[in-house]
């Protein structure tokens, strides 16, 4: 899962009546959001009074009912029952029924290797038509900056200040940030698709059973990790040959700074963390991986490699396969997000039936330095075409998602989750079962919705946490999903999580691709990565780090630095 492949792992109410009043009904722009229909004859009469005479575009339901495009990039590992298919299935029925709307699909393509970017450049080079509404992942932004810029796309924030509901604009305002790298001279140009705050920062998730067969305590520090990763190794609790064992389960095949297997942490306990921009002490951004922490964090790796306290194929390792020996019950230790005991770690009991697997902090530096990389709050961004017809009816949709899915109140419709016998089903008594016990399998319904997990709020599902944590019974869509589903240690590593809340560390530079950057950072990446494997590996001595940082800024890193800074002086 990028962070979502496997079912749902991670995975503010503004309504007073179900559908009539609630999804324009709570926006903060009563005349321009006042529903003139026959259902709704008062809102209707209150228009005709505050407003103009004109009847206003904005529904609840459409009738004759409306038609919009769109094109789908599929998760190889979504799945579909009863017959459907991304173009034709329970959410496109839903959509038609609830709102007269009608997603006609332009095409769609399985994606991967960036099927679906490719799919949307060559599109929009060759004159095809280009969908109506599309929402595309942050790993093709490159294709969504350029789909901004070509001018098909429109300025959406003029139709979200008109039409959004306020627990939309609520939850979008958590983050005023989200909107930096899709605006163009002040205009708003994409709509940020919101996600969970925290859902990619991560903690240490260790063998607590081997900790307490050897008589330690989790290690507090890089020091006393050392210590633990070496009686992992050499001593094994479940007698394993030192050999069998990835004290330290890390791996950098595309990145040093990913959602799970992550090795960001230990250039943190440096000062730095690559491969994002930071603020340095004079309040300017540094790009991370030039710092001179750096230098420290390889010889570290370097260090820990020779010993085999990390795999010998990190360098090949990408974030499933630090998985693997958690999963098999030969690794002591795999950094990744609060929810991992519910995967992979859940299944490590097959493997060993005693394995106790325990949320611990990130260990500090030798002058208590703790750095890890925060989870931004937006996970995409969905464009409007300056040719849709209705693009108000585009927020019909989403508006009922914001109000009655992304943090229902106990009782109302969405309550327990999209679709009965999909993504949720009750027993006889109404309480949720576990999606692996749902008839006909479990289905991740949501990414049927025209927006990727329909519709997040971003602290929501960290305040559902923390009500469990304390021992709340759950009584919210969220904190029953997070009860059957999620591992049982869940919020209690959501508080491990939160207790280094001030070490989380985002990346600064959340504005569009610069003009260097385009044509310059393809190759710094590449001349990265190389030496720095090269380094861990002994390839290349540790002084070949600096040759590097004088390389990187000729090459034009001191030009995007420039760049990126002028872009972070005109928002701060």
């Amino acid at each position: 899962m990028s962070a979502m492949k496997r079912k749902r792992w991670l995975p503010l109410l503004c309504m007073s009546m179900l559908l009539a009043g609630s999804l324009a009904g709570c926006s903060g722009n009563n005349a321009a959001n006042s529903k003139d229909t026959a259902g709704d004859k008062a809102a209707g009469e209150a228009t005709a009074n505050t407003a103009s005479n004109s009847e206003n575009a904005y529904k609840d339901k459409y009738d004759p009912e409306v038609t919009f495009t769109t094109a789908w990039g599929v998760d190889p590992e979504l799945k579909f029952k009863n017959g459907e298919s991304i173009e034709n299935n329970v959410a496109t029925k839903w959509a038609k029924e609830k709102f007269g709307i009608n997603i006609k699909s332009l095409w769609s393509i399985t994606d991967t290797n960036g099927a679906f970017g490719t799919k949307l450049r060559l599109s929009m080079s060759s004159g095809q038509d280009m969908p109506d509404v599309v929402t595309i992942g942050t790993a093709d932004n490159t294709i969504a900056q350029d789909l901004i810029d070509s001018g098909m796309y429109a300025d959406v924030g003029t139709l979200f200040d008109k039409y959004a509901s306020d627990t939309w604009k609520e939850a979008m305002a958590q983050d005023p940030n989200v909107w930096n790298q899709y605006s163009r001279d002040g205009k708003r140009m994409g709509l940020p698709v919101l996600d969970y705050a925290y859902n990619h920062d991560y903690i240490l998730w260790i063998r607590q059973d081997w900790l307490d067969k050897l008589n330690m305590q989790a290690p507090k520090t890089i020091d006393e990790l050392e210590k633990v990763m070496d009686a992992f190794k050499n001593q094994n609790p479940d007698g394993l040959a030192p050999d069998k064992v990835t004290p330290l389960s890390i791996g950098f095949k595309t990145t040093m700074n990913t959602w799970m297997g992550d090795p960001s942490w230990i250039f943190g306990a440096y000062g730095t963390l690559p491969q994002q921009w930071n603020l340095d002490a004079d309040g300017k951004l540094e790009y991370g991986s030039v710092n001179a922490g750096m230098k420290q964090g390889l010889e570290k790796l370097k260090e820990w490699l020779a010993k085999g306290y990390i795999p010998q194929e990190a360098a090949l390792w990408d974030e499933n396969k630090t998985a693997e020996p958690a999963v098999a019950g030969t690794a002591g230790i795999l950094p990744g997000p609060y929810w991992m005991s519910g995967w992979p770690l859940q299944d490590t009991v097959k493997n060993s039936p005693d394995a106790v697997w325990a949320p611990i902090e990130i260990p500090a530096g030798t002058d208590g330095k703790v750095m890890r990389h925060g989870t931004q709050f937006t996970n995409g961004v969905t464009l409007i075409s300056t040719k849709m017809k209705n693009p108000e009816a585009f927020f019909t949709y989403q508006n009922y998602l914001f109000d009655n899915f992304a943090n229902p109140t106990p009782g109302s419709e969405l309550d327990n989750g999209l679709f009965a016998g999909y993504d949720y089903e009750l027993d006889a008594n109404g309480k949720m079962i576990e999606n692996d016990k749902i008839a006909g399998g479990y289905v991740n319904s949501v990414r049927y919705m025209l927006v990727r997990d329909g519709a997040r709020i971003p602290d929501a599902q960290m305040k559902a946490l923390l009500n469990l944590a304390d021992g709340a019974e759950p009584t919210t869509r969220l904190e029953k999903d997070v009860a059957v589903n999620y591992g049982k240690d869940t919020p209690a590593a959501a508080k491990v999580l939160l207790a280094q809340e001030d070490k989380s560390f985002k990346n600064m530079f959340t504005g569009p691709t610069t003009e260097t950057m385009k044509s310059k950072m393809d190759y710094l990446n590449k001349i990265e990565n190389q030496t720095f494997n090269e380094i861990i590996y002994g390839n290349k001595p540790l002084d070949a780090f600096d040759s590097f940082v004088a390389t990187w800024k000729s090459g034009g890193g001191d030009q995007i630095t420039k760049e990126v800074n002028e872009w972070y002086d005109s928002v701060k």
